[in-house]
C-alpha cells in the first residue's frame, strides 16, 4: 500500500505541472507592468491561429478547421461580437438611414445587458467552446465589439464595453488591462532563443476621427508601446491590430465607398514604422481584420526589412456573403480591377485577386528545426484550406541597412504607396463605374426613345387603318 500511495503522489505531481504548464503558455506584459512573473513552463509555440469578424448569431463551422489546425494560441482581432444595431437601408420616407439626404444614423448602441448576452451567446458556441479548452485564447477589439460602427474616442460607453470584453475573454480581475484606459497588451510566448512576442494594439479607445490625420494610439498607448518595442528582444514580434495597418484600398476605392486603416491617418501610421526602425526590433510583422475578406500585404519601404501585413477577416461576416451568389464573380472582378501596390500576388492564390472574399482564419506557422527557421503565413478556407499566403525564412525579417526607396514620379511595387498612383489608375474603378451607369442610362433613354416611337408608329397606324 505504501508504494502504491507513493506511485500515486508522483502521479499526481506529474499531472499538475503538465496542466501548469499548458495553462502558462505565455507570460503577460500590460500597460507598465514589465514582462509579468515567469512561469513554470513556457513550451515552444509553433502553431498560432487568428481572426474577426464572428456574428454571434450567424453559424459558425469554421471552428471546425480551427480546431483541426490546432492551434496552442488563438488571437481576436476585433468584431469578436456585433454588439451595436444596424437600423434598416432607408433611402426615403421619414428617418432616411443612407443616401445625401440621410438625417438618421445607420448603426446605434446596444445596452450594457444586450452586448453583454451577447458576448455569452458567442463564448457558449460548442465550436468555440472546444477551442477555449485546448487553445489559449488572447485578443482585442474593433468598432461593432467596442459598441458602435466606425466609433473612436468619442464614443461614451467604451468604459463599460472594455469590462466586458475583458469578461469574454476570461482576463483576471487583478489584471492591469481593467485599469487602464483601452484594452491594448502584450505577451511572451515560447523558451528563450525562440520567444515569440505578441503585441495587441488598440486601435478604438483612443483614436481621433476619421478624415482628421490625428492620433490613432493616444500618447499613453504610443508610450507603453515604445517601452514593448524596446523591451527584451523576442526571434518574432507580432503586432495585432483590428485594422489593415499596410493596405491603403481606401484611396483606390474612393468616392464609391471607403475602409477604416492606418494608411487613413499617414502621420500615425509613420510614426509606427518609425519607432519598429528606431528599436531595431527584428522579426516583425503584423495582422489584422476588420475589412470582410482576407489577404497579405508587403511593405518594403519602411523599417529596413520587408514587413508583412496578414488580414483575415472575417470568421462569419465576408463580402461575398453580403450578396447573392450570383453575383459572387462580380465582386472578385471588382477585387482584381482595384489597384493596389501592396497586395502580394502568386500564382498560388485561389482566386486572381489573391483576396478571399469568403469566411477564413489566419494561420501562422514556425518550422524551428530548419536553418534558418522558417515561418508560414496564410489565410485558410472555412475547411483549413490554404488560399493565399507566403512560406519565407525568417532571416527575411531582419535589417538589410540601406531602405529602399522612391523617387517622386517613379513606381515601384511595394514601395510606392496608393495615394500616390497615378489618378487614371487610382481612380480607375470609380471611372469604370461611371461609365458603365453613363452608359447604362444613355441605354435605358434609347430604349425609351424607342419604345416611343414605335408606340407613336402603332397609333398612326392604326388612324389609318
Amino acid at each position: 500500500m505504501g508504494k502504491r500511495r507513493w506511485w500515486l503522489w508522483w502521479m499526481v505531481v506529474a499531472v499538475g505541472v503538465g496542466v501548469v504548464g499548458v495553462a502558462a503558455i505565455g507570460t503577460r506584459s500590460g500597460a507598465g507592468e514589465g514582462e509579468g512573473k515567469v512561469k513554470v513552463l513556457e513550451p515552444l509555440v509553433t502553431r498560432i491561429a487568428f481572426g474577426s469578424c464572428a456574428n454571434q448569431s450567424d453559424p459558425q463551422p469554421i471552428w471546425n478547421a480551427i480546431i483541426d489546425f490546432d492551434p496552442q494560441v488563438f488571437i481576436w482581432l476585433g468584431d469578436n461580437v456585433y454588439g451595436d444595431v444596424k437600423r434598416p437601408f432607408k433611402l426615403f420616407g421619414k428617418e432616411r438611414t443612407v443616401g445625401p439626404w440621410k438625417n438618421a444614423p445607420r448603426f446605434i448602441p446596444s445596452p450594457p445587458k444586450e452586448l453583454e448576452s451577447r458576448y455569452q451567446k458567442a463564448k457558449s458556441n460548442p465550436g468555440y467552446s472546444r477551442l477555449r479548452h485546448t487553445t489559449q485564447v488572447v485578443g482585442t477589439w474593433d468598432d461593432h465589439d467596442y459598441g458602435l460602427n466606425d466609433a473612436g474616442k468619442e464614443f461614451g460607453g467604451k468604459i463599460t464595453n472594455q469590462k466586458l470584453l475583458l469578461d469574454f475573454l476570461d482576463e483576471p480581475q487583478d489584471s492591469p488591462r481593467r485599469k487602464q484606459e483601452g484594452v491594448y497588451t502584450s505577451y511572451m510566448f515560447g523558451p528563450v532563443g525562440r520567444q515569440i512576442k505578441v503585441i495587441l494594439l488598440d486601435t478604438r479607445y483612443h483614436r481621433d476621427p476619421l478624415r482628421s490625420d490625428g492620433s490613432v494610439l493616444g500618447s499613453s498607448q504610443w508610450t507603453w508601446l515604445e517601452k514593448e518595442l524596446n523591451g527584451p528582444k523576442s526571434a518574432i514580434t507580432i503586432i495585432g491590430s483590428s485594422v489593415q495597418v499596410i493596405s491603403n484600398l481606401s484611396a483606390t476605392t474612393r468616392p464609391l465607398f471607403s475602409l477604416e486603416s492606418w494608411g487613413r491617418f499617414p502621420k500615425e501610421r509613420n510614426r509606427l514604422f518609425k519607432l519598429i526602425a528606431d528599436t531595431k526590433r527584428e522579426g516583425v510583422f503584423f495582422i489584422s481584420g476588420d475589412v470582410h475578406f482576407g489577404e497579405i500585404s508587403r511593405y518594403d519601404c519602411s523599417i529596413g526589412y520587408p514587413v508583412y501585413d496578414v488580414t483575415s477577416s472575417g470568421l462569419t461576416q465576408a463580402v461575398e456573403k453580403a450578396v447573392p451568389h450570383v453575383f459572387s464573380l462580380i465582386v472578385r472582378f471588382v477585387a482584381w480591377l482595384t489597384p493596389t501596390t501592396m497586395r502580394v500576388i502568386s500564382k498560388n492564390c485561389r482566386f486572381r485577386s489573391c483576396t478571399y472574399g469568403q469566411p477564413n482564419f489566419g494561420a501562422i506557422e514556425i518550422v524551428w528545426s530548419t536553418t534558418p527557421v522558417t515561418l508560414k503565413l496564410e489565410v485558410r478556407d472555412i475547411k483549413g484550406y490554404p488560399v493565399t499566403g507566403v512560406k519565407l525564412p525568417l532571416v527575411e525579417l531582419q535589417s538589410r541597412g540601406l531602405m529602399p526607396s522612391v523617387k517622386a514620379g517613379e513606381y515601384r511595387r511595394h514601395c510606392s504607396l496608393e495615394v500616390n498612383l497615378p489618378w487614371m489608375i487610382k481612380y480607375r474603378l470609380a471611372i469604370l463605374f461611371y461609365c458603365s451607369v453613363s452608359v447604362l442610362l444613355l441605354a435605358m433613354i434609347g430604349l425609351a426613345y424607342a419604345a416611343t416611337l414605335a408606340f407613336r408608329l402603332f397609333l398612326h397606324k392604326c388612324k389609318l387603318d
